[in-house]
This record gives structure tokens, sequence and C-alpha cells, in this order.
């Protein structure tokens, strides 16, 4: 309780190490996870730091781990992770890790080398085999088709014999062609056509057969799909051409007989050599895999602890070595009440290192800013980064995440009041809280799923509080429950024929036949759901209990700031800042929420009412307010018995009210800055006697030095320009973040109007249909109003009122005590190492 309403007090301790003891110290320190080491170095390169050859070391183990995982990922290998926390090896440790690494990464270079080469001769041999089989079913169609003209040759005499072979010249024999044959991807295929008719300007004839499967590329993994040619021709001139772009476009040639028998012969062998390849990198494949795995039960233990490595070694490079060479000093900051435990850990280093010299830890004063830290558990630990994304608080400033558990999640469920959507938000922070074991362990990636699981407790609070504000609001999925029964009777003896008048039903509590002048035991009447005038009477409601809320949550920031004045016994601040604040807000707008409440039980509809204090009497308090504020007083119509004040004597009430807010304001402004100056005056008169003293004493010989510097600290125009800043701040902003609050009201009637516009648009359709395709229709009409209710009025409008909500308690609430001007305390701790973060504390 005491570290969340305030942080913890910090010391900052000098630590004196011995050299061999060193590491193991800092090792338990790393444990223990609450010491903040000081940068003793600051001016120190980091490639000339004492350590930075171990943590290149670091580095280089890290970078082959990586490549492991890497290798792991590629062949979804299950890295195992059995939540092991193992101590940080010993300095002579890292010798074997570095021996074993490099001998897993050679290996593994060498398996993929080797399976590289193999898959790259098993994709030409798996090329050349279809370029043969195709070649050949070429052949063989032509050979069937030479047969078919001979046949018809036979038959016909007159037909000459040389019109059916290939391309001749009248006159001469049959045209010996030669023909290249290949593969090229099948993507490439067009253009390499149109090239080859281009330069070898239509010469060539070209054959091609798509290949169906797709083929793996050796270097990438990637599956490619390619298509096998024959490109026939006449001539070594246009053989060079046709040899020149296939190189170009990157076409792969590959040799195939002429001879029928010996492409067969030669296919033969492909098939053997394909699968020889096949058998052994199956085996090369087993082997890898056989490797990875035995690496991937060690994988997570290896990289803890060359992290931990690295983190040691990184924080003795921010030690001061003393002269001898055999000590090192620390300087850290711990909290207090750990000291125990800090003594405790680096006697237990010690007695691991052997050494027989023990470290020593002492306290030491210092003016240095102490940094800023709060203990947190799984649930406050949401709502403390809530306020640590506006600013770290200062050191030993209160802390706003302990009322920000209560009123967050309050002021969010005042806008997102509607019990059914906040029905659907428990559901799911439900799971999250009731499984959060085992989502951990899953490790689950995503930083919109980490936001979400990283605040299911606030995410459970929220809805909690939704639900009690929909049941106030008695708004369920833009419907009413009457459980209680209701306290309005209308037309008790209403048929359904005139239940469809009730569409233009409006509801006057002065008409006791039809109000029984009880009001509902918990929350709205259900009627007022079916009611004409039912956005009236809500608005009217909500807006006031707006500001009321917001009112309540600015004097309570204000009263916040009385610990924060009183714990650094600053009374100046509290006499002149805290009390003429307290006046200032309680005199204005503590006022205007007083007689809201005043209107509310002295005005009414009703019979015990009387006619002065009658619905059409109430005096409207947003008038009288602006009349308090301009000295404005109303005269009472002598014709109507209604009064314009709710109570003698309030015009006043209210101008010493008003003379009381506007005695405050020069009160924030002018003594705080006039008292800091007479205090630093006097100082200065108090130093320059003492000094004279000393020079007295001295034979003159004492100087003035440090009277400057204290002088340049204290500027009385920065002052009082800052406390002028301050008290415009404050009085303006009283005004506007009063109004500010009225996003409350705001942001409910628009959640309220867009639940009902969604229901009444398209859940209501379904329900009206009484046919048998409506009930189909229904299941449609049902999915599409459940699909537009989680994405539009839980998601859109539940981020819009959380954000709404955010800047309620970052502006209005934490500006009245909070200044958030510490930097938060970031100890070297194992932690997120054993989390699986790569980022050491």
């Amino acid at each position: 309780m005491g570290s969340i309403f305030r942080s913890e007090d910090m010391t900052l301790c000098q630590l004196f190490l011995s050299s061999e003891a060193a590491y193991n110290c800092v090792s338990e320190l790393g444990e223990v996870g609450l010491v903040q080491f000081r940068d003793l170095n600051p001016d120190v390169n980091a490639f000339q730091r004492k350590f930075v050859h171990e943590v290149r070391r670091c580095d280089e183990m890290e970078r082959k781990l990586r490549y492991l995982e890497t290798e792991m990922k590629k062949d979804n290998v299950p890295i195992l992770d059995n939540g092991e926390n193992p101590e940080a090896p010993q300095p002579r440790e890292m010798i074997d890790l570095e021996a074993t690494f490099e001998k897993l990464e050679n290996e593994m270079k060498e398996v993929n080398s080797n399976a590289e080469t193999l898959k790259k001769n098993s994709l030409e041999l798996t090329e050349l085999k279809h370029v043969l089989m195709t070649t050949q079913l070429f052949f063989d169609e032509h050979e069937v088709q030479s047969t078919m003209n001979i046949e018809q040759r036979d038959s016909e005499p007159s037909t000459s014999i040389t019109q059916n072979l290939l391309p001749a010249e009248e006159g001469k024999g049959p045209v010996q062609l030669g023909f290249v044959a290949g593969v090229t991807p099948r993507e490439r295929m067009p253009m390499f056509e149109r090239m080859l008719w281009r330069v070898c300007r239509g010469n060539v004839f070209v054959r091609r057969a798509d290949i169906q499967q797709p083929l793996e590329d050796p270097i990438t993994g990637e599956e490619v799909y390619k298509t096998v040619f024959i490109i026939f021709f006449q001539g070594e001139q246009l053989k060079t051409k046709v040899k020149k772009i296939c190189e170009g476009c990157r076409a792969t040639m590959y040799p195939c007989p002429e001879a029928s028998a010996e492409r067969k012969e030669m296919a033969q062998g492909v098939k053997g050599r394909l699968d020889d390849l096949t058998t052994v990198l199956s085996q090369t494949t087993d082997h890898r895999r056989r490797v990875l795995a035995a690496a991937a039960k060690h994988l997570r233990t290896w990289f803890i602890k060359v992290r931990k490595i690295k983190a040691i070694y990184h924080t003795l490079n921010m030690l001061n070595l003393d002269v001898t060479n055999k000590c090192l000093i620390a300087e850290c900051w711990i909290p207090t009440s750990d000291l125990g435990v800090i003594q405790d850990a680096l006697r237990k280093g010690t007695e691991r290192s052997g050494s027989s010299v023990q470290p020593i830890l002492n306290r030491m004063k210092t003016h240095l800013k102490p940094p800023t830290f709060h203990r947190t558990n799984k649930f406050t630990s949401g709502f403390q980064n809530l306020i640590d994304a506006y600013g770290v608080a200062t050191y030993r400033e209160v802390n706003p995440a302990l009322y920000t558990t209560t009123t967050f999640p309050f002021l969010f469920a005042v806008m997102f009041g509607d019990a059914g959507h906040g029905l659907l938000m428990l559901s799911f922070a439900a799971w999250m809280v009731i499984r959060e074991k085992a989502l951990i362990a899953a490790k689950m990636s995503g930083e919109i799923w980490n936001i979400f699981f990283g605040g299911r407790y606030i995410i459970l609070l929220m809805s909690c509080f939704s639900i009690y504000t929909g049941i106030i609001y008695n708004d369920v999925f833009s419907k009413s429950f009457n459980i209680f029964g209701s306290s309005w009777h209308i037309n008790s003896n209403a048929t359904v024929h005139n239940l469809e008048h009730w569409e233009e039903l409006t509801l006057d509590p002065a008409d006791r036949e039809d109000y029984s002048g009880k009001p509902y035991p918990f929350g709205f009447d259900p009627m007022w759901q079916i009611a004409v005038n039912k956005i009236a009477f809500q608005n009217s409601y909500k807006m006031k209990i707006s500001i009321i809320i917001g009112v309540i949550h600015m004097i309570f920031g204000v009263v916040v700031s009385l610990y924060n004045h009183t714990f650094f016994r600053n009374y100046i601040s509290l006499i002149f800042e805290f009390i003429p604040q307290l006046i200032f807000l309680i005199g204005m707008f503590g006022w205007l929420c007083i007689m809201v409440f005043i209107k509310w039980i002295m005005y009414g509809a009703g019979p015990e009412f009387s006619e002065e204090h009658g619905p059409f009497c109430a005096p409207s308090v947003l008038i009288t307010f602006i009349n308090m504020v301009l000295l404005k007083r109303d005269k009472e119509d002598p014709d109507t018995p209604c009064k314009v004040y709710m109570f003698e004597g309030q015009y006043t009430f209210q101008l010493v009210l008003l003379v009381l807010c506007i005695i405050c304001v020069p009160l924030m402004l002018l003594p705080k800055p006039l008292i800091l100056r007479a205090l630093h005056n006097k100082r200065r008169i108090h130093h320059n006697q003492q000094v004279i003293a000393m020079n007295g004493e001295l034979g003159g010989e004492a100087t003035t030095s440090g009277h400057g510097e204290d002088e340049e600290e204290f500027e009385f125009s920065e002052v009082f320009i800052e406390q002028a800043i301050h008290t415009i701040e404050f009085v303006l902003g009283s005004v506007s973040h009063t109004a500010s609050y009225l996003r409350l009201w705001a942001l409910s009637l628009a959640h309220a109007q867009l639940s009902e516009v969604l229901w009444n648009m398209v859940m209501k359709i379904g329900l009206s249909q009484s046919s048998y395709t409506g009930s189909i229709m229904l299941y449609l009409i049902f999915a599409a109003w459940a699909a537009l209710t989680i994405s539009i009025l839980v998601l859109m409008e539940g981020l819009s009122a959380f954000l709404h909500t955010l800047r309620l308690h970052w502006v209005e609430f934490q500006s009245k005590f909070y200044k958030g001007e510490g930097y938060a305390f970031t100890p070297l701790t194992f932690k997120q190492i054993v989390n699986g973060d790569e980022e050491e504390a």
C-alpha cells in the first residue's frame, strides 16, 4: 500500500567489490533485480571500456544462437521451454559455450551447403529428365506422323515424296535441322519466344511443354513453375544465336542425344542418379533435423545464459577501477527497505566466487535526484502504466495510480453505461484472467494482443462498472428490464390494440393517476424507455450528474495535493496554493453542485410540493450561476408565486462566496514569490555574516565562493512568472475542466442512441417477421446485429470512452497535484531475460 501510494524510499550506496568476486556479486544482484547502477564512466567510449572484449564475445555467441533459431523455425522444429532459470555461468565457462556454438554453427553451415548442392544437382537432373521425356514425346509424335504420311503417299502415287518432309528447297533433298533443348521459368517463356522470333527472323521452330509439378529453388526454397522448350534451327550461325539468346534469357540448356535409343539410355541413367540423390538428400535432411532437435532442447537455456553474461559485463563496464586494479567501485540506487536483501545477495556472490574479501556497501548522502520506484503486481501494473505514460512521478510524490484503480473504470462506465455491452467485455476479460497462466506460457505475439492482455484487469473492472451503470440507466442492449415493477400505471386496462399508441407516450410526474409518486427502487424506471420525453429527462439527469462527478473529482485532486505539501514540508504552498485553490473551487463550482441538489430536493411535481416549489417555478441553476458571477440580481415578478432564489439570503451568500473566490486569486499569485524572495535574501545576509566572521578569524583568507551559485539558483522574475502561469492556469482551467466533464454526458448519450438505432434498424426487422422465412432471416439478421454490436458499440465506442477517460485523468485530475517530473527506477534484472525479452534491463 505504501509503495503504490508513494514511491519507495531510495538510498544511494557506494559498493566496493574485489576483482575476483565482482562478476558473481553482480550476477546475484541481477537475480534480485533491486539495484540500479550509475555509470561512473560517462565520458569513456563504449569501445574503450575494460570488458568490451567480453561483451563482443557475448554478441558473437548471441548471433550464432539466433542463426540456429532461424534454422529451427525454417524446419518447424519446436523449441523446448520448460521455464528453467539457469544461473549465470562462470567466466571460464564462456570458452565451452563458444566451442559448442562454433561446432553447431559450422556443422549446420556444412549440412546446409551439402543440402544446397544436392538440391541443385537434383533440380538439374529433374529438369534434364523432363527435357528427355518431352523430347522423346515430340519425336515419337513426329514418327507417328511420318508413318501416316508414308502410307498416304503409297495410296496416292502422284504425290511428291519431298513435300511432306521438313522444310526443303525445291529440287533438293530434305534439310537436316539441329535442335537445342532446355528449361526456363514459365513467366519468361513469352519474352523468350519473342526474342527468338525477332533475332532469328522467324527461321526457328519452337516447341514447348509446361512442367506441371512445381520445382523447388535450392537457394530460396521457393516453388518455381518451369517450361521445357525445344528449338529447331538450320546452320551453325543460327545455332550460335539461339545459344546466346538462351544464355541472355537465363534459360538452362541440357544435352539431348538425337538418337532415340541414346535418349532412353540417358533417361534411365538420370532416373538412377535421381533415386540415389533423393536417398542422400533424405538422409541429409534427417541428420539436419536431428542436429536442430538436439540443439532446440537447450536453445532457450543458452540464450538466457549468454544474455545474463552480457548484462553482467555491461554492468561491470559502468564501474570504476581503483589504482591497484584489484577493486571495482560502484554507485547504485537501492530501495532502503531492501538493503538487507542486497547484503545477502552480495554475501552469496562472494561465497560462489571463493573470494575471502567481503564486499563493502556504504550509504551515501547526496543531493542527486533519486529514481521513482513503485512496487506493482499483475493487478496494479496496468494502471501504473497508464500513469507512467503521462509522466513518471517525481520522487516520493503521491502516485495517482492508487486512486485510478477506482476512478478510471467508474468514469469509463458513466460513458459506457450498458449492462449488455459490459457483459460482453466482462466475458472477454474474465477469459483472459482465468486462463492467465496458459496465455502467458503460450507467448502469443502481436502488439494489439499484448495491449489487451496487459490491461486485462483494467478491462475487467471497466466491464463490472459498466454493468453497474447499465443497471442504473436500466439499459441492456438499448432495452429496459422491469425487475421491481414500474411506478407508472399507464392505461392499466389497455388492450393489445391501443398499445400501438404508446409510441406517443409522454410521462408527466405531476399526473398522479399515471404515476404512483414512489420512485423506482434502483435506477431508471423502465417506462422511460418508451416515453417520447425520455431523452429530455435523461439528458437533464446525466448533464447534472456529469458536472457533480467532475467537480468532486477535481476537488479530490486538490485535496490529494495536501499530502504532497505536508510530506515535503512545503507549508508556503499549503497556505498560499492549497487553501486558496480549495476555496475557489468549492466556492464557485462546489456551490453550483450544491444548487443542483437543493433544486432536486426543494422542487418537484406533485401534490406534496407547493405552487412556489412546483416544476414551473424551479429556477435555472445555470442562469443563477451566471448571474452570480456577473453580480446581476433578478427581480421577482409579483404576478407569479415563483421566487427568483431558492432560499432567503441566497444573493448575499453568493456575493460572499464570489468575494472569497476573487480574494483567492491574488493569494495564489503574490505571496509565494515574495516570501521565497524574502527567505532567499535572509539566507544571503546570513551567508555574508558567516563570511565576514571567517575573514576576521582567518585574516581575510576566506572567500565568498558559492554565494554566486546560490544567487543564480533563485531568479525572482522566473519564480513570479511561473507562479502567474500556474494561477492563470488553475483559474481558467477550473472553468474549462468543469465543462470538460460534460463529455461524460455526451458520450453516454451517443452510446445509448447508437445502441437504440442499431436495434431499431437491424434487430427489430428480424423480430418483426412473422413468416417461416422470417425465422431463417432472423438468424442472419442476428449475426449482422451481433457483429455490428461488437465492432462498433463495444470496440470502437469502448476505445473512444477509454481515451476520453484517460484525458480526464491526465488533464483534469492529475493537473491538480501531479507533476510527473521524475525518472523510472531501472534496476539490473534478469527477469526480462528469463521471460524471453531480448533487451536487458
